[in-house]
């Protein structure tokens, strides 16, 4: 019977867990860790899970264990776990800045994975990308599956790739949350209500995906195609551009980036790409 224990109970940590159960994996076979007992016991209650609010205790029970705890903490959490990680056991860092080495240097424990999720996987419409080290072919499907709970998951050839996955899909979706927000602010102003505008622009983002995704053309040739020349999705297109939009769009993925970087040179004590 493999365990998997969550050090860290919040959103992420509950997403993962029930996508998994969602999946066929028993819930007991699940242990979950955190400090609030009373979050715990809803956890417990709502997943049928088993809780604990030590952390080593989780820790020695796990064939797989999830760090999901902020990356602010990360440190303290995981040097307080060193002895307690059984030898064999995976380790799967889900917290945004952190490199691997970090995490070998402070949990004293070599078999890991760094994955950056992002918030659609607490309805199983994540987006993941995945850098580990030395993993066996049993241990990367072992990944591939947890992770595989709440959605797509990518492998990166190389870890500071990642940073590129945080300024994509990690916080991407803020990006498309702050467009539709323009987007139903301006049709407010053209006159319908907030309620039908909000109503419309989300199915329009959830249409446009699902056409993206089920037909697998590439999103520039479905723009292509729903553009006629001198209609009217070509004059609000001409104004993206003439507005800089992708230029836009790059700096902002370039700063947000920049920022992961510097994250995790600050939290793990780095000089960053060593």
């Amino acid at each position: 019977m493999t365990v998997i224990s969550f050090i860290g109970a919040g959103n992420m940590a509950r997403a993962i867990a029930q996508g998994l159960i969602n999946n066929g994996t028993p819930a007991q076979q699940i242990v979950m860790a955190g400090p609030r007992a009373e979050h715990l016991q809803v956890l417990a209650n709502e997943m049928g899970v088993n809780t604990s609010t030590d952390n080593r205790i989780a820790a020695q029970q796990a064939d797989i264990l999830v760090l999901s705890v902020k990356p602010q903490v990360m440190r303290p959490v995981c040097e307080a776990l060193v002895g307690a990680v059984k030898p064999g056991a995976l380790v799967i860092s889900v917290a945004a800045g952190i490199r691997l080495n970090s995490l070998k240097r402070w949990l004293g424990h070599s078999l890991l994975a760094r994955a950056m999720p992002n918030t659609p996987a607490q309805i199983g419409l994540g987006a993941t990308g995945v850098y580990a080290e030395g993993l066996t072919p049993a241990q990367h499907g072992a990944v591939e599956q947890l992770l595989g709970a709440t959605g797509l998951v990518q492998w990166v050839p190389e870890e500071p790739l990642l940073d590129s996955v945080t300024a994509l899909s990690g916080s991407g979706p803020a990006y498309f949350f702050q467009f539709m927000e323009a987007m139903i602010e301006a049709a407010v102003e053209q006159g319908l209500s907030p309620e039908c505008a909000q109503a419309l622009c989300i199915q329009t983002a959830l249409g446009a995906a699902s056409l993206a995704l089920q037909t697998q053309v590439a999103p520039a040739e479905l723009r292509r195609r729903v553009t006629s020349p001198k209609g009217t999705t070509e004059q609000a297109l001409l104004q993206f551009e003439a507005g800089g939009l992708n230029a836009l769009v790059r700096n902002a993925m370039l700063a947000c980036q920049a920022r992961a970087i510097s994250l995790a040179d600050e939290l793990g004590g780095e000089v960053s790409g060593t």
